[in-house]
């Protein structure tokens, strides 16, 4: 374990329990990063040839390591631009259900298009509050972060299971950001149509790169008007014979950024998925009781079944800045303080958080 925390050295300086917020680079993949960038800077154009075959071996190990079909992953910078390239290429008019309070970047992109909007509450329990509001409303669309970034609240995916088979009509749209890289996710194997995400949290990508994914079935149900010389692999004949996912490609590919996912994506595989799975699990656990006994979640959480490996605690802006100047790394986020914890976060990382929450 201390060799794979001498990867992360800010985990030598403070204790780190921000992930949410901002994932960390590991030394492989900063050493990777200047070797790209010097080659680019000795060998500028003859270098970039290059790119067409590094971009596919970077797709490729995309789908593979999120268990897609090459045809239904697109490389973008970020979750947002997926996510508004797709929508307007939906069909207007339609009905869609999204959580209170979910991440704005996903409730913003469909608040400010011609939809018709109904909304559940996650502030007691998720899980039936959704189901009611299918029943209710009988929407097209539920869209929704895997994991809420406010307080940790994972959505149960054997409940998505459920819901989809009880509506196989229902288009299930899904912000991965705060959930990919915590465990071990097929695409192709769970019930979401669509998902999407930013990698600089938890798969430790760094910033400048993000994922999109549309599942074959459901790409007929859009005409994608985003567009560009990229789009047709560069190449004047093939304007119409694009192929879906490209229209989310529409420029020159960064192979710095995405180039960074991939080795990221190897450096978990390295490790391996059940590896980190396990360890996120375990500390995650351990925080939870940790933190039910000093009474610092709300009761929602605490009649979670299952949690994530965020948490909002209650704390203000005095108690922020107290841990902040004792090196613990955290986040300000709603009414509370929000902490999460990796594979690389440590049982003592949590117990000298705990000592200053006591």
């Amino acid at each position: 374990m201390e060799d794979l925390r001498n990867e992360f050295p800010v985990l030598s300086k403070y204790t780190y329990l921000n992930t949410a917020s901002c994932g960390l680079i590991s030394k492989s993949l900063l050493d990777w990063r200047r070797e790209h960038d010097k080659n680019l800077w000795e060998d500028a154009s003859i270098f970039r040839d290059l790119h067409k075959a590094h971009i596919k071996s970077i797709r490729d190990t995309v789908a593979r390591f999120m268990g897609a079909g090459e045809n239904e992953v697109a490389l973008v910078p970020n979750f947002s631009f997926g996510l508004n390239t797709l929508l307007e290429g939906i069909q207007k008019k339609q009905k869609v259900l999204l959580l209170d309070r979910d991440y704005p970047s996903i409730n913003w992109a469909f608040e400010t298009r011609d939809f018709e909007i109904c909304y559940a509450s996650i502030s007691t329990d998720p899980e039936a509050n959704i189901e009611q509001a299918v029943v209710q409303h009988q929407p097209d669309i539920f869209a929704f972060s895997l994991v809420q970034y406010l307080n940790g609240i994972k959505i149960d995916i054997e409940f998505l299971k459920q819901l989809k088979a009880y509506h196989p009509n229902l288009l299930l749209i899904a912000d991965g950001t705060q959930y990919l890289g915590t465990e071990a996710f097929n695409f192709n194997d769970s019930p979401l149509d669509i998902l999407g995400a930013s990698c600089y949290k938890w798969l430790l990508a760094g910033y400048g790169n993000g994922v999109f994914m549309v599942k074959e079935a459901v790409q007929d149900a859009f005409s994608l008007s985003t567009i560009g010389f990229n789009s047709a692999d560069a190449t004047y004949g093939k304007k119409g014979e694009i192929p879906f996912m490209k229209h989310f490609e529409p420029g020159h590919q960064d192979t710095l950024n995405y180039g960074s996912l991939e080795q990221a994506l190897q450096f978990l595989d390295g490790m391996g998925m059940d590896v980190v799975s396990e360890r996120v699990s375990e500390i995650s656990k351990k925080a939870t009781d940790r933190f039910i006994e000093l009474g610092l979640l709300e009761e929602v959480v605490v009649n979670r079944k299952e949690h994530s490996n965020i948490f909002n605690i209650q704390g203000d802006a005095v108690l922020f800045q107290k841990l902040r100047d004792k090196g613990i790394i955290c986040s300000l986020r709603d009414k509370g303080i929000r902490v999460s914890f990796h594979f690389y976060n440590t049982e003592s990382d949590l117990d000298r958080l705990c000592c200053l929450l006591a």
